[in-house]
């Protein structure tokens, strides 16, 4: 059955159109964003849920939201997705962060020029048929200091254009490595710095617990005298009160702003003043970036839906194309591993420790830990999925670690997971074959070759005769079809396990008869997804 998309807001007709021809049922509704209680209504019907900014995702939606696996916004702000209630549902959020970064950059480029050279009072004043040349003086760009908050994709490109434009500029980042600010040409400084030299301050980072407010009160105090602040990236990054009362007293001698706190901003702090430049948030509103990022999300949500691809995820490691090609499989064993411990676990989990070897050392570590905690978590809760699992693991107080290391065996590589509880650890391996099917080859550090079936039986017992007749005798007797079977032990007489490969569950009658027998230690049933 083909995925379907659900279009709520203004989406372009080609992006539309995309979905069609990758085979996705698309229902283009750009209107019902508006609408909450008719989007809730419905949502449950779809798979996928394509928006820009005036449909808001909320709990209640999601909530609703029975089918629902991806989110994708057309634009790079989320504000308007409940980002944590989706990844406790379960579902992917993506953004396009590339589509609109040259018209934002450029659009930041614009209001520096705007705000140094007064251009909309003055434009306002000639309408108004005044003649004031000698009223609005400006200030060159050449040679003056711009300081960038904010070196990434759209403050990167900011950085470039200035230099065009023979500015200096410095930059404060703290993910900015010395490598990469060379490369760029920029100086990398502290924030301090950065507000004692810049005669302009723009700014380009999202808005997070670590942003929010960056230019406070206390920090706009510290800005060099006459300098002009540009923000064409997130409202509430500025304190836009304490901003106010700086260029009235002459102090910042102008800005420029496309976002606010509050949006729609109907009123605000800055509004006329002298010498601040306001515009309702345009920074991504070209025609090129509008049809750039309704291309990429309809491309983005078409790759998940038919791949498994995720591209520019917020709550989940991206996987590409050709990755998810590759760690198809991967993730497969991943998840099988994680299901078998889980499966196996009947204490809380304290930790889980994830070992990657050789090849499989080299591939997206991120999503394979996902996979791995979905599986575990599943046995708790079985919706979890590899978006929501971390998020469980990470409420329950579960510590997650990583090891990674060379090849070390006879295999390419493979995968072992230990999961440890206050009274035991237990751990389990496996690897995939050329033929691309997962296998587990290491169960409590005894080696073994099972393929990995629906339904399996695990035991354990001391290696004594008899073991493999009284199995074989008890399932047949049971009407249980064994399709594989596999044993593996520590040293002879030593502890043993076996692990059947079989058609259907095995019944609980069956199970009793076992343990009747008194050979074994551990009799448990187990349930994979091999789909």
């Amino acid at each position: 059955m083909a995925p379907k998309v659900l279009v709520s807001d203004k989406l372009s007709e080609t992006a539309v159109q995309i979905f069609r021809d990758r085979g996705i049922e698309v229902d283009f509704q750009p209107d019902l964003g508006k609408d909450k209680d008719k989007l809730a209504e419905v949502i449950g019907q779809y798979d996928g849920l394509a928006i820009r900014s005036a449909t808001r995702v909320t709990p209640t939606i999601l909530e609703a939201a029975t089918n629902l696996k991806v989110i994708a916004r057309a634009g790079i702000g989320t504000d308007n997705i409940d980002k944590e209630a989706a990844s406790k549902k379960g579902v992917i959020v993506m953004n396009t962060p590339f589509g609109n970064m040259i018209t934002t950059a450029e659009h930041a480029i614009a209001m520096m020029f705007a705000v140094a050279r007064q251009i909309p009072e003055a434009s306002t004043s000639t309408h108004a048929g005044k003649w004031e040349k000698s009223k609005f003086m400006g200030t060159e760009l050449t040679n003056k200091t711009l300081g960038v908050i904010g070196a990434g994709n759209i403050g990167g490109i900011v950085c470039d254009r200035a230099q065009g434009l023979k500015m200096k500029v410095v930059a404060y980042d703290p993910y900015l490595g010395e490598e990469k600010a060379d490369k760029m040409g920029v100086e990398k400084v502290e924030l301090d710095e950065l507000l004692t030299r810049a005669d302009f301050i723009t700014l380009h980072v999202p808005l997070t617990d670590q942003t929010r407010n960056v230019l406070s009160r206390e920090n706009l105090a510290k800005t060099k005298k006459g300098v002009r602040i540009i923000n064409c990236a997130r409202g509430g990054l500025v304190d836009e009160e304490a901003l106010a009362e700086l260029l009235q007293s002459g102090h910042v001698a102008g800005a420029a702003f496309d976002v606010f706190a509050q949006e729609p901003a109907k009123e605000n702090a800055l509004f006329n003043l002298p010498n601040v430049v306001c515009t309702p948030h345009l920074g991504a509103a070209t025609t090129e970036a509008q049809e750039n990022v309704a291309l990429q999300v309809a491309e983005q949500m078409s790759n998940y839906l038919l791949t498994g691809a995720v591209e520019n995820a917020l709550n989940m490691p991206s996987v590409t194309a050709e990755e998810a090609k590759v760690m198809g499989p991967w993730i497969k064993l991943a998840d099988h591993l994680g299901s078998f411990t889980g499966q196996m676990t009947d204490e809380p989990i304290k930790a889980i420790n994830i070992l990657y070897d050789g090849v499989a050392s080299e591939m997206n570590l991120a999503a394979l830990n996902c996979a791995v905690v979905a599986g575990i978590m599943k046995r708790a809760n079985p919706d979890v999925n590899m978006v929501s699992a971390p998020v469980v693991a990470k409420e329950r107080g579960v510590q997650i670690s990583t090891t990674n290391q060379d090849k070390s065996g006879s295999f390419d590589g493979y995968i072992k997971v230990t999961v440890v509880t206050d009274k035991r650890e237990r751990s389990v391996a496996g690897t995939v074959f050329s033929d691309g099917k997962p296998r587990f080859i290491q169960i409590k550090g005894i080696n073994i070759d099972a393929e990995v079936g629906a339904h399996m039986l695990y035991t354990t017992n001391e290696d004594v005769p008899g073991i493999i007749g009284t199995l074989g005798q008890t399932m047949g007797e049971n009407g249980v079809n064994i399709a594989n079977f596999t044993l593996g032990r520590a040293a002879a007489g030593g502890e043993a396990i076996a692990l059947l490969y079989v058609d259907g569950q095995v019944p609980a009658e069956a199970r009793a008869k076992l343990a009747e027998t008194g050979y074994f230690t551990q009799i448990k049933p187990l349930e994979f997804d091999v789909a």
